[in-house]
Parts: C-alpha cells; sequence; structure tokens
C-alpha cells in the first residue's frame, strides 16, 4: 500500500496548505484534515475517527501539525501507530501556554474558574474546562518526531521546546 501524510493544520489555516506539501513530497499521498473542532477532547475524537478511515486504506500514516495542530495530534495519536511525525512550531506544552496567557490577561486560577470561560484583551478565551482537560490529559508521546521550530516562536519559548526535544528524543532544527 502506498505511504501516506495527514497534514493537520495550526488555527486559522486550512487543508488548503497540503497542496504545498504535495509539491515537496512526491512520492506520498498528502491528506488534509479539514477539523471542525477547537477543544482538545473534541478534536481527539474527530481526528481518531478520521485515523479509522484512513488506517483502513494506508498501511504507513505520517503526520505534519503546525503550531496546535500538533498539539491536537499527539493528543489524539498518542496511542496509535504513526510513522514519523513533522511538527512545525508546535504547541508542545499547552498548560504552560495557557497559563502564560492567563498572565499576559491578568487572570488568576481562582477568576477563571468561577467564570468558566474569560475573553482576554488579545482576543484569546480562556476557559477552565480547557485547562483542566489539559492537566487530566497529559501528553505521552513517543514517535519518531522532527520539529521545525522558528527562533522568534512566540507561543512556545526555546527551553519549552528543548525539554520536549529531550523528552521525546526529537530531532529539532531551528529557523531563523
Amino acid at each position: 500500500m502506498e505511504k501516506t501524510i495527514l497534514y493537520i493544520h495550526g488555527r486559522g489555516g486550512t487543508i488548503e496548505e497540503t497542496k504545498h506539501y504535495q509539491m515537496l513530497l512526491p512520492n506520498y499521498h498528502i491528506i488534509g484534515l479539514d477539523y471542525k473542532a477547537n477543544a482538545p477532547w473534541e478534536t481527539k475524537e474527530e481526528f481518531l475517527n478520521f485515523y479509522k478511515q484512513l488506517s483502513k486504506q494506508y498501511k504507513d500514516i505520517s503526520i505534519i501539525a503546525n503550531s496546535i495542530g500538533a498539539y491536537f495530534a499527539m493528543n489524539a495519536f498518542s496511542g496509535v501507530k504513526i510513522e514519523q511525525a513533522f511538527f512545525i512550531s508546535p504547541i508542545v506544552d499547552m498548560e504552560k501556554l495557557i497559563k502564560n496567557m492567563m498572565f499576559l490577561a491578568k487572570i488568576t486560577e481562582q477568576e477563571l474558574e468561577e467564570k468558566k470561560e474569560i475573553k482576554t484583551t488579545f482576543g484569546e478565551v480562556l476557559s477552565w474546562q480547557y485547562l483542566c482537560y489539559v492537566r487530566k490529559n497529559l501528553i505521552l508521546w513517543n514517535k519518531p518526531t522532527h520539529i521545525l521550530y522558528g527562533a522568534k516562536d512566540n507561543l512556545t519559548d526555546f527551553e519549552t521546546i528543548s525539554t520536549f526535544v529531550k523528552n521525546t528524543k526529537a530531532s529539532l532544527t531551528i529557523m531563523p
């Protein structure tokens, strides 16, 4: 059977981005996942359903995932066979990211727990349910992984990506 790569876009992305990777990887069938969910518990279900269908057609499935798409992929696919993963500026520590946004917005955990959701001045909606899910569902990732990391990434700092690389034995390429 033909090898395939499942492309998972980041926030605001589309499966149209899949065309770019098809040109770069002509020996693979690139399939974009046009997911609709925004919460990790919803994306997990949506991604696994898509994977089940895909695995009926393809023996070897790899993934390319961008930003939050990488987090959603790790949340969904930690227990299934993935040949290898290629992450582009991935979010690898969602709890830290949420806590950083809370700090920037001057929101305490107690406030978030009481209000359940708070819209920040920078356009993000912080959710107590989301934070609790992230804490209860730790990412355990052990797939061969290659990361392209932007040196000026403002969502995942270098220390966080370095820790993830060390813990998962991923390869890391830093792009200025």
